[in-house]
């Protein structure tokens, strides 16, 4: 083994229950780093009901390159690449899984794509892929929906480090880091990559319900990334088309009123709704607007502060 540097480059790792996967990966990551000194590995067992942990531990043992973090409970994989984050010394960070799909020789494809000037690198996967159809259309939605400029979201990636620490990531929205990141002006550029079938278990972020939430995280990473910085352009134009609608029906119901004589009490009602809903959402709006000024006052406030 090489002796140890300080570390460049931070592998993050977030696992739940991968206990059989454990022990093949490290082996390749230790094929890896024999040759790359300034590489570490940092490995996240995210609340595992089977011993995960304890084969990190063993692996920690066994390779000098290896950390090992713990969640009491499974908090989801931003958490756990968080937690991975606040352990890692290195300046470039590659976020990889523990399920043997991606392998570690495809790593130092990205870092050379980071040390050629991207800030951002993440994998274009090739081979054959059980979750294709709803991938596809994942993408080309991301692709229209956020304009990036690359074929696949969900891969292994490698950033450097300053990139993850300015991106707001809430649960789940690791899947949207490529949107967050070119959101912020930063380059990303892809690789391809090899995946390789699953070896163990079943896969962890698949089913309806893993759809369902994708979905609607897309859709608050596009409420965020958009109306939330002008959020009176959303719901001022809702305000006015509904005080259009309520006028126009009032002009009606004025019509029908004094023109034909006939009052009807229920288009008076939808006339004080449509107002009082359109006055509503532009209040509403004036307060986000406010809300969002201060955010921005908070967030440059934090750029200025030193890191720990």
């Amino acid at each position: 083994m090489s002796e140890r540097t300080h570390p460049r480059v931070s592998i993050i790792i977030p696992a739940y229950n991968e206990e059989e996967s454990l022990p093949i990966l490290f082996e390749e990551l230790a094929k890896l780093i024999e040759c790359r000194p300034d590489y570490e590995v940092i490995l996240v067992d995210d609340g595992s009901t089977d011993r995960t942990y304890q084969k990190a531990l063993e692996c920690q043992k066994k390779y000098s390159f290896a950390k090992v973090a713990r969640h009491r409970r499974n908090f989801g994989k931003t958490r756990a690449l968080l937690s991975g984050l606040d352990q890692a010394e290195g300046e470039i960070i590659v976020l990889l899984d523990a399920d043997l799909q991606y392998m570690p020789e495809d790593v130092p494809k990205l870092v050379a794509a980071i040390d050629n000037g991207s800030d951002v690198v993440t994998g274009w996967k090739q081979g054959k892929y059980e979750k294709r159809l709803v991938s596809s259309i994942y993408n080309r939605l991301s692709r229209r929906i956020f304009k990036i400029p690359i074929h696949d979201q969900n891969a292994v990636k490698a950033l450097r480090r300053g990139v993850l620490d300015d991106l707001p990531l809430r649960k789940d929205w690791h899947r949207y880091i490529i949107a967050l990141a070119v959101d912020r002006g930063y380059t990303v550029t892809e690789v391809k990559v090899t995946l390789h079938p699953r070896r163990f278990g079943s896969p962890k972020y698949a089913g309806p319900k893993r759809i369902l939430i994708g979905g609607l995280d897309m859709i608050a990473v596009k409420f965020q990334l958009s109306f939330m910085r002008k959020p009176l352009l959303l719901f001022g134009t809702t305000g006015v088309i509904l005080l259009v609608a309520g006028l126009v029906v009032g002009l009606i119901a004025l019509y029908l009123r004094f023109a034909l004589d006939r009052g009807f009490r229920p288009v008076l009602y939808l006339v004080i709704l449509l107002v009082l809903a359109g006055l509503s959402l532009f209040a509403l709006g004036f307060l986000a607007e406010a809300i969002a000024t201060v955010n921005d006052k908070i967030s440059r406030l934090q750029k200025r502060l030193p890191k720990e």
